[in-house]
Formats: structure tokens, C-alpha cells, sequence
């Protein structure tokens, strides 16, 4: 029985893909390293100095831990700035409806995210009232794979990891809620995780789900 649905947030309740690209490019550019559409996919899910560790893999030269901590920075101030244009039309599909028949039913729900800037993305676009909880990246040390992000919810939420269902578009976030014992659902580039439990492709199918 779910008693408790964790939304991963970019890629599942948002996108602001292209946002987080815009600024790691700007960053990049800087620094004068590669930095594609390929290598931004490696940072779904991963926490920002984990994503600039990926960025400094095509660099030429080694970053002191002061150098790395500027660029994060760098790289958040670029990517708040974009956010200021952020609204309700930036809602995924269906999330909005979800969300609320999830909470009509009395199914708890969190945001787990390793964004440092999740409650500023969810005031922007409208949505923070709604969820019972927030984990994101201000509350964890290590970030998926590992389970963290997603027990702390479930801590916050007072439920327990094995009646909690997570919906991911990360592979990183599937395994990670697998580490947790959570069911694990994937949407968006994380269906072809052999990990998933449930695969979806519109996140309205959940509810049938969480309902059995």
C-alpha cells in the first residue's frame, strides 16, 4: 500500500533543463572546456558540485577546491538570474491535477530533489503549498545515487520508505529509490532503467498506481 508519492523535481514537476544547461555552458565557455547536450545529460539528478566534477573531466588543467567553489557560485548566480523568468506555464503536464487527486486521496506527497533551489523554483511556478515536504540539496551530503534525499523525505513526512513511491526521470534517482526500498517509477529518459518498478509515459498514470 503507498501511503506517501516523492516527485523529483526538474524533469518531473518543471523543466528547467534548459536553464541548468544555459548556465553550465556560460561556465564552461568561460573556462574554455567542451560542454554539449551529452555531457549535460550526465548531470541529471547530481548535485552541483557533483555536476561541475563532470565539466572538469574535458579540462586541461586541475581547479583548486577554492577555484571549484567560485565556479558553483558562478554557476548558481547564472542560473537564478534565468529563473526569475520562471512561471506556471513551466508545470509539466498533468502535475497540477496530479498532485491535487494525490492529496485528495489522502496520499502524502515531497518534492526530493537535489536542487539547492527547489523552494524557489516551486514559489516561482506557483506550487510549494501543496507539498506536505521538502528534501532537496540544502538538507543532504551525498547526492543520488545515493538514498538520502529520498529517506529525509520520508523522515519529514513520517512514512516509511517501503510505503513510499518515488517518480524520477533520472536513472540516478531510480536507483537511488531503490536503495531507499521505495518503489521506484520512471518517466521521461528514466523508463529504460531496468531498475524501475513502473515505467510511465504521462505522469496522470500514477494515480491508478498509488491507489492499489
Amino acid at each position: 500500500m503507498i501511503s506517501a508519492v516523492i516527485f523529483d523535481l526538474d524533469g518531473v514537476i518543471v523543466s528547467t533543463d534548459n536553464y541548468h544547461y544555459q548556465a553550465w555552458k556560460k561556465i564552461a565557455d568561460e573556462e574554455n572546456i567542451y560542454f554539449d547536450e551529452e555531457v549535460n545529460n550526465r548531470l541529471r539528478g547530481v548535485s552541483r558540485s557533483d555536476s561541475l566534477e563532470i565539466i572538469l573531466e574535458r579540462s586541461e588543467r586541475k581547479y583548486t577546491e577554492f577555484e571549484k567553489t567560485r565556479l558553483t557560485e558562478a554557476k548558481n548566480t547564472y542560473y537564478i538570474k534565468l529563473l526569475e523568468s520562471l512561471t506556471a506555464e513551466a508545470i509539466l503536464p498533468n502535475v497540477k491535477e496530479v498532485l491535487i487527486k494525490l492529496k485528495t486521496n489522502k496520499i502524502k506527497i515531497a518534492i526530493g530533489s537535489s536542487s539547492k533551489n527547489a523552494k524557489l523554483i516551486l514559489k516561482q511556478i506557483g506550487l510549494i503549498d501543496l507539498f506536505d515536504a521538502i528534501s532537496d540539496g540544502n538538507d543532504i551530503k551525498r547526492s543520488k545515487p545515493h538514498p538520502e534525499v529520498f529517506l529525509i523525505a520520508a523522515k519529514r513526512l513520517g512514512i516509511e520508505p517501503t510505503k513510499c513511491a518515488v517518480i524520477e526521470d533520472a536513472s540516478a534517482g531510480i536507483e537511488a529509490a531503490k536503495k531507499a526500498r521505495m518503489y521506484a517509477i520512471g518517466i521521461g529518459a528514466a523508463k529504460n532503467s531496468k531498475l524501475c518498478d513502473l515505467s510511465v509515459d504521462n505522469i496522470a498514470e500514477i494515480i491508478e498506481i498509488v491507489k492499489k
